[in-house]
């Protein structure tokens, strides 16, 4: 005879937070991309274009996760179905207050750079920030050095948080995934 454990109730996260993470998650991805992309081209037409909108997305960055922190605090986080062990929760948490830091300082970056170089920064021709800095040769170098270094630690941080999600959902097959994914519900 077969049993069936009993059906387990799963809290997810509010529409509008997930909607925030997917919204980001796509942004952050092609402003990645179009970054690597623009440092392989040669200076010209195309290359302008491409940091346009990089830039363009940055800001968007920017804006969304002074959104997405508000949020995060005004409407938690659902509670797991299971409770994390102490390291998984660390790490998590670890995780999640990097990934933060990191969605403020590399966008934060770009926008010094671009100051201290003297070029605008827009979202997409819209509206244009104030610059941070005046033009200086050297801060723009720094900036440059440190955005891509952030740029790397962002991609390293979002492998690791892709590991944790395939890790939960295909080898734990707990409801973490679920929080965020509501349609996916881990097999037995």
């Amino acid at each position: 005879m077969k049993s069936y454990s009993p059906p387990q109730f799963v809290s997810v996260y509010h529409p509008f937070v997930r909607t925030l993470h997917w919204l980001m998650a796509l942004i952050i991805f092609v402003a990645l991309g179009l970054g690597v992309w623009a440092a392989q081209l040669p200076k010209g037409d195309l290359r302008s274009e491409v940091l346009f909108v990089h830039k363009s997305l940055g800001v968007a960055v920017l804006a969304l996760i002074v959104v997405r922190v508000l949020a995060r605090l005004a409407l938690r986080s659902p509670p797991y179905a299971e409770a994390l062990g102490r390291l998984t929760d660390a790490a998590s948490k670890g995780g999640h207050l990097l990934l933060y830091g990191l969605m403020v300082a590399l966008p934060l970056s770009g926008y010094v750079m671009s100051s201290a170089a003297g070029r605008e920064v827009s979202f997409f021709g819209l509206v244009t920030l104030p610059p941070l800095v005046g033009p200086d040769k050297a801060l723009a170098g720094q900036a440059a050095e440190t955005h891509e270094a952030l740029a790397w630690a962002i991609g390293i941080v979002l492998a690791l948080h892709l590991a944790a999600v395939v890790w939960h959902a295909w080898f734990k097959r707990d409801t973490v995934l679920t929080r965020m994914w509501p349609r996916f519900r881990p097999s037995a």
